[in-house]
């Protein structure tokens, strides 16, 4: 109501064949628009409040547009990785009940493989994306979604409120199958919040290329540039070696990463321009403190390093020029956060343990919202504490250190080895384009990696 012409997303899309599409872009009053349409569109299909839909495409404009009508109808949204396939997928679409889907054409033969599997899915809508796939007439019961897109506008009552179920997120399933993370829409609204702890500034154009189906691009993106009125730029997926050519097409002043990204676009090869881009700030997941001080020299950005987790727990950050390099900062204020050991003791400084959360003040964090398995979400909780599964340490004075995920990381000669530091030497070889250190199990038997 306020900035109806506001140009807030930005889609932009390098083709497979070197083409470039003309940028999407969104202003408030087209994601209002497109909104009202989709969930139109669903109310006809029989979709009303605390009913689950999936959407399941890259970065597209119509993601968040389905987004939209999911909160204007009460309803919840499922997003699902586009490169999703088989048996994980028909666990999806099972798991959250979902009566229906919205995708990209691409994503057509996946869904048609499992289609037996998920009886429940009564309609689908695909978005034509002009990239090689199959014409929704190709695929039974598909239809067109740019035909309800270019319908007239309806007008609706939204029927959320802030405690509406607007999402089901789930978990990659690296130790047994997925579990969906239920979010409200007062959830994604307080993600918009981050904008702030990382001191974006007014004018500030956020860029990603992660995925909207995780929850770093939502709540460090799009969230933020919802909520405060910035105009974020998206790709369709992430490249390293556009990164710097997007930021400088359309000024986007800070970008985010996680895991080792940092290390791919480190290990492109040096330019004498690599400093000359508009980006002031690289808000990072996992920032490897081997690379993180030449990172910043090289690129002239400077890094804010935050964690967080989809399944509880809160959030920790180091403001810019805080604390020491490698730390993920100290908790906000509404949130305490400890690294305990087995039996829930407080880890001495230095000594590595499980990050583990609560809200400040209380006794009991509270337990996970995981749809349709109460059980999970109770024994995500131990000792009144939310047990994060990551491995880390604080130094005495209180900064917290991200060490290893728990059952991962190299253990060689009964040390934990510190994977960045290998990968920095290998990143900087002129002949390297990307580098992962791993490890292997030892060819001896014995315990630990190499």
């Amino acid at each position: 109501e306020a900035k109806p012409d506001l140009d807030v997303l930005t889609f932009e899309h390098e083709r497979l064949d070197g083409g470039v599409t003309p940028d999407a872009v969104r202003r408030y009053a087209d994601l209002d628009a497109n909104g009202s349409r989709i969930a139109a569109a669903l109310t006809r299909r029989g979709v009303g409040v605390g009913d689950r839909f999936a959407v399941m495409m890259g970065n597209h404009p119509e993601f968040v547009e389905a987004a939209v009508a999911a909160s204007l109808l009460g309803a919840v949204f499922v997003p699902i990785d586009p490169r999703t396939r088989g048996a994980k997928l028909a666990f999806v679409l099972r798991n959250a009940g979902c009566v229906g889907l919205v995708c990209a054409d691409t994503c057509l033969p996946a869904v048609a493989a499992v289609r037996a599997d998920v009886p429940d899915l009564r309609w689908i809508l695909a978005l034509e994306t002009g990239e090689e796939a199959p014409t929704p007439e190709d695929v039974d019961g598909v239809e067109s979604l740019a035909e309800i897109l270019a319908g007239p506008v309806p007008s609706l009552d939204p029927r959320a409120e802030p405690t509406t179920p607007l999402q089901i997120m789930y978990t990659s399933g690296t130790t047994g199958d997925p579990k969906g993370i239920v979010g409200d829409n007062a959830r994604f609204c307080a993600a918009g919040i981050l904008g702030h702890l990382c001191g974006y500034r007014p004018d500030e154009r956020p860029y990603t290329g992660l995925s909207l189906t995780h929850g770093n691009a939502q709540s460090v993106t799009l969230a933020p540039a919802l909520l405060m009125g910035l105009r974020a730029v998206f790709s369709r997926r992430f490249t390293k070696s556009r990164l710097w050519d997007v930021c400088r097409r359309h000024g986007c002043t800070t970008f985010s990463l996680v895991g080792g990204m940092a290390t791919g676009i480190y290990s492109e090869p040096s330019r004498p321009d690599d400093a000359e881009n508009p980006v002031r700030l690289v808000v990072s997941g996992g920032m490897p403190p081997a690379i993180w001080e030449a990172f910043e020299k090289r690129f002239d950005v400077r890094v804010l390093e935050f964690y967080g987790a989809m399944d509880g727990g809160g959030v920790a950050y180091k403001p810019v020029g805080q604390g020491p390099t490698g730390s993920f900062g100290k908790p906000i204020p509404s949130i305490e956060m400890k690294i305990l050991d087995d039996a829930g003791r407080e880890c001495p400084p230095g000594v590595v343990g499980e990050i583990c959360t609560r809200p400040a003040g209380a006794s009991e964090a509270p337990p996970v919202d995981y749809h349709g398995n109460a059980e999970a979400g109770r024994n995500k909780v131990r000792g009144g504490w939310n047990r994060s599964g990551d491995m880390g340490h604080a130094d005495a004075e209180g900064w917290l250190f991200f060490d290893y995920r728990a059952g991962g990381g190299i253990r060689h000669n009964g040390d934990f080895v510190d994977p960045s530091f290998v990968e920095k030497a290998i990143a900087e070889h002129p002949s390297v384009r990307d580098v992962f250190v791993y490890g292997v199990p030892a060819a001896s038997g014995a315990p630990g990696e190499k």
